[in-house]
């Protein structure tokens, strides 16, 4: 899991706490419990989301955001390094070599690819097939953001429709001054509800979607030029070379070590 989510989150609850803790001591924590408030904003919000987009989808943005969050992307600057790797393995031993490292790799993406070039396939196959996954990662990426950012958009209003429902719960009730003020709170803890929920968690989340999207889309097509260098049988050097013109001057020089490891190797 990346800790910047669980530490993001931690920080905004302990904050919020810590706020209602000074207003009113830890006694008042329970009073911002409200299971109508709950039932009004997480539930319509489900239910416009269901509306918006077929359930498949919705679970599929689930999915998604549990791998924006548990799954870990490897940098570009390794992925470069293995695909030089096994620009050399398949110098020396010819494509049919890299059926070993098949068993060493983790991403499905990169098994697809070396096993496309064990089995003989073209540069144009190899560009057909890994271009339409990455184009169809892509989709999924931008689908599931949409969904995210959506519930993330109603949330706040729903809370509206929950302090309005307390609202004229109140209204009711005012021939009973004392408890104007206690029913006034409970009817602003929906908004409470819809602002925190959506600002804390569901549009970072989002935005965190589509960072990771673009990091993942971006070592996919990294992965892609260099198994077409591969197939084309481009020296070692000719790869790296091809492939750190995807990197920054000061990222590129994280592949070979920098300028004096290259004069060790000259």
């Amino acid at each position: 899991m990346d800790p910047g989510v669980l530490i993001g989150m931690i920080i905004g609850i302990a904050l919020i706490l810590v706020c209602i803790m000074f207003e009113g001591g830890a006694s008042s924590i329970p009073g911002y419990i409200n299971i109508p408030a709950m039932l009004i904003t997480i539930g319509g919000t489900l239910a416009a989301t269901i509306i918006r987009y077929p359930i498949p989808m919705v679970m599929g943005a689930i999915g998604v955001v549990k791998k924006s969050i548990f799954v870990k992307f490897g940098s570009p600057e390794e992925e470069i390094k293995r695909l030089v790797e096994y620009c050399k393995i398949g110098r020396r031993e010819g494509l049919l070599g890299l059926e070993k490292e098949v068993e060493k790799i983790s991403d499905p993406f990169m098994i697809k690819a070396v096993r496309m070039l064990v089995d003989g396939a073209d540069s144009d196959t190899l560009r057909d097939v890994l271009g339409i996954e990455i184009e169809n990662t892509k989709i999924r990426h931008t689908s599931g953001k949409g969904i995210v950012e959506f519930a993330g958009t109603v949330f706040p209003a729903f809370g509206m429709i929950g302090t309005v429902l307390g609202l004229i719960a109140m209204m009711r009730q005012l021939d009973d001054p004392s408890h104007i003020g206690e029913a006034m709170a409970v009817a602003f803890i929906a908004t409470f509800y819809g602002v925190t929920f959506s600002n804390l968690v569901l549009l970072p989340l989002g935005g965190r979607l589509g960072t990771l999207s673009t990091k993942e889309l971006f070592l996919k097509e990294i992965i892609l030029e260099g198994v077409i260098s591969i197939q084309k049988g481009d020296s070692p050097m000719i790869t790296e070379d091809k492939l750190k013109s995807f990197l920054q001057p000061k990222d590129a020089l994280k592949v070979s070590g920098g300028p004096k490891e290259k004069e060790k190797e000259g």
